[in-house]
């Protein structure tokens, strides 16, 4: 089987699931008993991921000008035509509030807003995901689905019932703390390890109300796994990596990754430097964790959200300076996590650019991942999870 027949084979099953009501399965997927070319991969769910293209960012930094686009953005045609090749079929992109000093809810509302304007001046690149339905229409159309997601609630400030409001907005994740302590519970670097909050449980009911998937990630050990108890509905860890492997904060233990297979969700392994406890990790460590998490969640419970894009960095030396500076502010600002440190940056330097997403694909084969839990955790799992958790 030539990978057009294999591409057009998935593209009509997806067409014929979204007709049919049905959901598109592996076994849809292994009709054929060829192996997977990696040419062109099925479909690929980044959980938690960025559009846009970091060398407009150095240029800006450098220049002291504004990059093309709107600032913070950094979409361009590079951009866009790296994210297209690299196969992404939907991405969870951060926007909203994080960190700093702008009124949370206000600068969310307005992110939300320019993410709209991002999505609608590309009709032929990007759809607006808000249904399960809009990521097997990106596929068959040969577009990408733009998941909007946030990466804290202070943007709720005490109010749970402003879920309402941002998921009516669109908003279809929302991970429950960054690295500090908020009104809902811990980060990861909150050294008292305190956990989920009356307010805290209130938000999860919330987003589980609201059909919003709840996201784990960066929170604390026992902010998680208060949240895996909470919770009537499966949840998410969109990005992060394995604690019995890598001993720093940002990674999860095994308890935790077990809690989120248990109760049906899905586990992210991304593409950072938290992956190795000297921060210095390469692809093969994606796959190290990608097989751990397997052995503990099974392997229908473990995708990846990459924690970055799609666009190599031009000028590596450069953009070591920039992140540095970075680096330097986040932790003058007490938000940065243990592995963050000059000469580190955010990505794997040997698994970035468009074919990021095959590169691991082969690397997992070669593990010996059979093609079936290949394209599990390629997109699969992540794509059966919202299918529950926000409809067709």
């Amino acid at each position: 089987m030539t990978t057009l027949n294999r591409r057009q084979l998935l593209a009509h099953a997806i067409a014929a699931s979204t007709l049919a009501g049905s959901g598109l399965t592996s076994t849809v997927l292994r009709a054929s008993t060829d192996p997977i070319e990696y040419d062109d991969l099925p479909l690929v769910f980044n959980a938690l991921g960025g559009i846009g293209n970091p060398n407009l960012r150095l240029a800006k930094a450098e220049n002291s000008q504004e990059a093309v686009g709107e600032s913070g953005t950094y979409l361009d045609a590079r951009a866009l035509d790296d994210l297209r090749a690299s196969g992404t079929t939907a991405i969870n992109v951060t926007l909203g509030y994080v960190s700093g000093d702008s009124e949370p809810y206000e600068y969310t509302v307005n992110e939300i807003a320019r993410w709209n304007r991002n999505v609608e001046a590309y009709p032929e690149r990007l759809v607006k995901v808000l249904a399960a339905a809009d990521i097997e229409t990106a596929r068959v159309s040969g577009r990408t689905g733009v998941i909007f997601g946030f990466q804290n609630t202070a943007m709720l400030g005490g109010d749970a019932s402003r879920v309402d409001t941002f998921a009516g907005l669109g908003t279809r994740i929302i991970q429950l703390t960054y690295n500090g302590a908020n009104a809902v519970g811990a980060g990861s670097m909150v050294p008292e390890n305190t956990g989920l909050t009356t307010f805290g449980r209130d938000v999860v009911a919330a987003l589980n109300a609201n059909r919003v998937l709840v996201d784990l990630s960066h929170s604390g050990e026992q902010t998680c796994l208060d949240a895996i108890d909470a919770t009537s509905a499966p949840i998410c860890i969109s990005h992060t990596g394995c604690r019995a492997l890598s001993d720093l904060p940002r990674n999860k233990t095994d308890e935790e990754l077990r809690g989120i297979a248990d109760g049906g969700g899905v586990v992210g392994i991304y593409f950072m430097p938290f992956l190795a406890e000297d921060s210095f990790p390469v692809a093969e460590d994606v796959v190290r964790h990608i097989l751990h998490a397997i052995n503990v969640c099974g392997e229908d419970h473990v995708g990846i959200g990459t924690d970055g894009g799609t666009t190599a960095v031009d000028d590596m030396p450069a953009y070591h300076k920039l992140i540095d500076d970075e680096i330097a502010r986040r932790k003058a600002a007490g938000i940065s996590a243990r592995g963050e440190k000059p000469g580190v940056v955010p990505f794997l330097p040997d698994l970035q650019g468009p074919d990021q997403f095959r590169k691991l694909a082969r690397l997992m084969a070669k593990q010996g991942l059979s093609e079936t839990v290949i394209e599990k955790v390629l997109g699969l799992n992540f794509l059966r999870l919202v299918r529950e958790i926000w409809g067709r």
